[in-house]
């Protein structure tokens, strides 16, 4: 009570004090000429541009001109025109589009179509050359016929994979229905979409339509790029409009609402039209790099990947048996590990690499390519590192020895570090994996142990020790981890030696795997849901997934989640892989769907959570969370209302200078 009143003595005094400084500004206009002041600038232009005056005129019918001239009547700038102004019809060779004092002129290039409606849509690219003031969204539109088309069709454009919108992705229509045409022939409307993926098609005339999105490289509006992300659908709409009403909010300040208006307007349908846009998979196969950053390794990086490993013959070395192999698990990068340091100290390996490649004609074929493989780091350059390091080192003992202190007489051989994937505690539903950092050429298996802490006693623990699927580095430790247990990994000397002949030194890491009371439970009911197997996610708070489990008789369930706050996301994974698919236009296959959780969940240990999840009770662009969303909406221009600003301060400067009431 007691801040309300204090605004509204303030909003009183507020009030009168600029009543006051009126007069008073009158009175030192008259007595200007007898004593010299000190001006502020006066007052700003608050009022955003407007249009004066076309040619041809908006909305003109049976136009044949190709220049557009719009004046406004102040001057005016335009914001980045070649990415937020589209013509539309869309033009094969680009309108040119200037801005020039009071005027902006539009020159369209392409032949002028019959009994077409022209849309030049300007979005809020427009604003006032002093002040900044946006003009708001302005189209400007011809027909050359005798009839004007109105209608609308607006939407969202969101990425495939991660429900993101799409910013700046073109969308257009067809009426055309053949599945050809997104191929064959340019879009006959189009728009783009803003930051929050949302577009709007103007100008379109009464009929059946297709909608489609494209990521246009080459600027021809026809699909004709793999590489091009695109989004169609075989769903047909026809453009309709209807009277309906919205409320318009008028705020007294930031904090009090002065009137609430009912606005008419004309509600043009469809408006909610939904893309999942997505690039096909790149199936064309060439050789993008290779490297020898490494000495001891080459890289061979692909556009795709192939069963077959490319093939290496020496010219100035035996490939024979000269290579330990390994390749990721798209097989699309393979790297050649050097056994011999013979090898390694050449700087310059000359061979032949035959691998398959896609032809002209899109077919795999054997292609060999004449290859120098040369070392980043020459072998001087590194014998002489070798050296300094080596005299480095020898100075420490030195200085070691002259005080007295422990040093060593022999340099310490380099040894093989393994790397722990887990430090210190876990959760019992967690493995661990070591990672070598070069392939090895012995393990001895019983050299590695595990113990459980059992009361103050230790006893041997059973598990698993066996290489991965995917790195030939890595290898996987697998047990019955027991909640609440301490374990014990040692690994005795020499367990390890890589195909370089370095060794592993003992290792002993302690391992506490978490009581089941440090953690909580999450149990998610889906509705909804496709045929094929769903896979629910649970999403951190960057929108990266923690764990992945598949539903199962309706269910999604998270054992031992740690306390937090999650999201949840989910796909169909409809050919069993375990991982999101992406779709092809030319095999009429859809992206795999998914689905978001649009509420935050926080998990608490001891606690268990149980919820209800319909998959599509909201539609696809009101499903993301805002806080994952990383494609944030751009900030909304506005007018700056300086003036206001301008009249508060005067007012409560003048009122301070003459009552001594600070405000």
């Amino acid at each position: 009570m007691k801040s309300e009143r204090t605004r509204a003595r303030r909003a009183r005094v507020l009030l009168w004090a600029c009543a006051a400084w009126l007069v008073l500004h009158a009175v030192s206009f008259v007595s200007s000429c007898a004593r010299m002041g000190s001006p502020d600038g006066g007052w700003f232009d608050d009022t955003p541009p407007h249009v004066v005056s076309a040619s041809p005129a908006d909305k003109a019918t049976n136009v044949n001109a190709k220049k557009i001239t719009i004046l406004f009547n102040e001057f005016i700038k335009l914001d980045d025109p070649q990415n937020k102004v589209v013509v539309s019809p869309p033009q094969l060779e680009q309108a040119e589009i200037k801005a020039s004092g009071k005027r902006i002129v539009i020159e369209l290039k392409d032949s002028l179509k019959e009994n077409t409606t022209y849309t030049v849509d300007f979005s809020d690219a427009i604003s006032d050359n002093n002040e900044g003031n946006p003009m708001g969204n302005y189209t400007y539109s011809f027909s050359t016929g005798s009839a004007i088309d109105t209608f609308e069709v607006s939407g969202y454009v969101l990425s495939a994979d991660a429900l993101e919108p799409v910013k700046g992705i073109l969308v257009g229509l067809y009426d055309d229905l053949s599945d050809t045409a997104f191929t064959t022939k340019p879009m006959i409307r189009v728009s783009r979409t803003d930051s929050r993926g949302r577009f709007n098609v103007k100008g379109v005339a009464p009929g059946t339509y297709r909608c489609y999105a494209l990521q246009d490289v080459d600027g021809d509006f026809v699909y004709g790029q793999k590489s091009e992300m695109l989004a169609f659908s075989h769903d047909t709409f026809e453009p309709s409009a209807k009277p309906d009403m919205r409320q318009d909010t008028i705020w007294r300040d930031t904090l009090h609402i002065d009137n609430i208006l009912r606005v008419p307007y004309t509600h043009f349908l469809p408006d909610d039209l939904t893309l999942l846009a997505f690039t096909a998979p790149q199936t064309d196969r060439y050789l993008i790099k290779t490297e020898r950053n490494d000495p001891n390794k080459l890289g061979f990086y692909f556009t795709y990947g192939d069963s077959i490993v490319p093939i290496i013959r020496g010219f100035n070395f035996d490939a024979d048996s000269a290579f330990v192999v390994e390749s990721n698990l798209a097989r699309d990068t393979i790297t050649y590990w050097l056994r011999d340091t013979t090898l390694i100290n050449q700087d310059t390996l000359h061979c032949e690499v035959s691998y398959h490649m896609t032809d002209t004609l899109g077919q795999l074929i054997m292609y060999a390519d004449t290859l120098e493989l040369v070392a980043k780091t020459p072998y001087e350059k590194r014998q002489k590192e070798r050296e300094r390091e080596l005299e480095r080192w020898q100075k420490e003992q030195d200085r070691k020895k002259k005080r007295e202190e422990a040093y060593d007489s022999i340099y310490p051989i380099e040894r093989l570090v393994p790397r722990l994937s887990v430090q210190g505690s876990m959760s019992p539903d967690q493995n661990i994996s070591i990672e070598m950092p070069a392939p090895l050429s012995r393990l001895d298996t019983a050299a590695i142990h595990l113990y459980s802490k059992i009361d103050t006693l230790w006893y041997r623990a059973p598990f698993i020790f066996r290489a991965d699927t995917v790195n030939c580095r890595r290898y996987q430790l697998l047990a019955e981890w027991r909640p609440g247990v301490e374990y014990s990994l040692e690994i005795d000397t020499l367990a390890f030696e890589d195909i370089y002949g370095l060794t592993s030194e003992p290792l002993k890491q302690g391992i506490k795997v978490k009581d089941t009371e440090d953690f909580g439970t999450l149990m998610v009911s889906i509705s909804g849901a496709p045929d094929s197997t769903l896979l629910v996610q649970l999403l951190n708070s960057q929108g990266n997934p923690v764990k992945q489990v598949p539903v199962t008789q309706g269910v999604a369930e998270f054992y031992y989640v740690n306390p937090g706050k999650y999201y949840l996301a989910a796909f169909d994974d409809r050919n069993g892989n375990q991982k999101w698919d992406t779709g092809d236009y030319h095999a009429d296959l859809q992206p795999e769907a998914v689905y978001y959780y649009s509420e935050e969940i926080e998990c608490k240990a001891k606690f268990d959570i149980t919820l209800s999840w319909n998959l599509t009770a909201r539609p696809r662009y009101q499903q993301k969370p805002a806080a994952i969303t990383k494609q944030k909406p751009d900030r909304e221009k506005k007018q700056q209302n300086r003036n206001a600003q301008r009249a508060e301060k005067l007012g409560i400067e003048y009122v301070r200078k003459t009552t001594g009431v600070n405000l």
